[in-house]
């Protein structure tokens, strides 16, 4: 069943809230998500509710070869959650340096989650390449890369484009076989069409990756006020604009994962 990477070149872009809020979207639409947190920063549980001084997960045991349905926890939005759990610098560092030695470490229970029919995984990825990514790629069938919408949005692209970004190449090379399977798209969070720039950078945006742009998500003061209360956006101002983004961009998903359904996925957000 697939699994659904959301990634960014750089952090600070919202990429754990939006992932967090898709997955919701997700699983309000009948399906059944599991969220996964491959980021040491263990930040995908906030948005769930889970207590900050909680250091239950998931991840952050992989060296210990963990059973993820022992680790699987529910959520009041009925998505299954896989937090990362408690995890300094240096466990961090050897989580790292095991998976990158061993990426069975993570593919082997990825196999087994996305084994489960019908089954979504929604995992949060930590910002740039890293080794948890290099071992999740394989396996996902849509990357989903969060972009600002300030002026060095379009300058990141090219490198996500090849690769650079998550260290590995993403697009298919003349006469070789596609290093991955998944399909690279783009959401542009935090979009101010107030702002001087904000038109411009989305329209380059938009330009550069054509239907792979699945929406544009207002920059919306309920988002921090509702990671704040430790909610959803969705749960805790279900009618403001970022909500609504944030739904058409899971719809977005949603029809992505349908096989020729990409040209009917590509429209984004007045």
């Amino acid at each position: 069943m697939p699994l659904i990477c959301f990634a960014s070149p750089k952090g600070g872009v919202g990429k754990t809230t939006l992932a967090a809020n898709v997955a919701r979207e997700l699983a309000r639409a009948g399906r059944e998500v599991v969220a996964l947190d491959l980021d040491p920063q263990n930040a995908l549980r906030l948005p769930f509710g889970v207590r900050l001084d909680d250091p239950a997960g998931f991840t952050a045991l992989l060296r210990a070869r963990p059973d993820w349905q022992r680790c699987l926890r529910g959520t009041p939005c009925g998505v299954g959650l896989l937090a990362h759990g408690a995890c300094d610098l240096t466990a961090a560092m050897a989580l790292a340096a095991a998976v990158s030695a061993e990426p069975e470490l993570l593919t082997a229970p990825l196999r087994g989650l996305l084994s489960r029919p019908g089954l979504y995984v929604v995992a949060d990825t930590m910002p740039g390449p890293s080794p948890l990514l290099a071992a999740a790629l394989p396996l996902a069938d849509l990357v989903v890369t969060v972009l600002l919408g300030d002026a060095g949005s379009v300058s990141l692209i090219p490198a996500v484009e090849s690769g650079a970004s998550y260290g590995a190449a993403a697009q298919e090379r003349p006469g070789q076989p596609p290093p991955v399977r998944a399909r690279f798209v783009y959401v542009l969070n935090q979009y101010d069409p107030r702002t001087r720039l904000g038109p411009p950078i989305a329209d380059a945006v938009a330009r550069h990756v054509g239907k792979r742009l699945l929406g544009r998500v207002y920059r919306d003061e309920n988002v921090a006020e509702a990671l704040a209360a430790q909610k959803l956006v969705a749960d805790y101002a279900p009618g403001s604009k970022a909500a609504q983004d944030m739904a058409q961009v899971a719809a977005a998903v949603a029809m992505w994962l349908q096989p020729g359904q990409e040209a009917a996925a590509g429209g984004v957000a007045a």
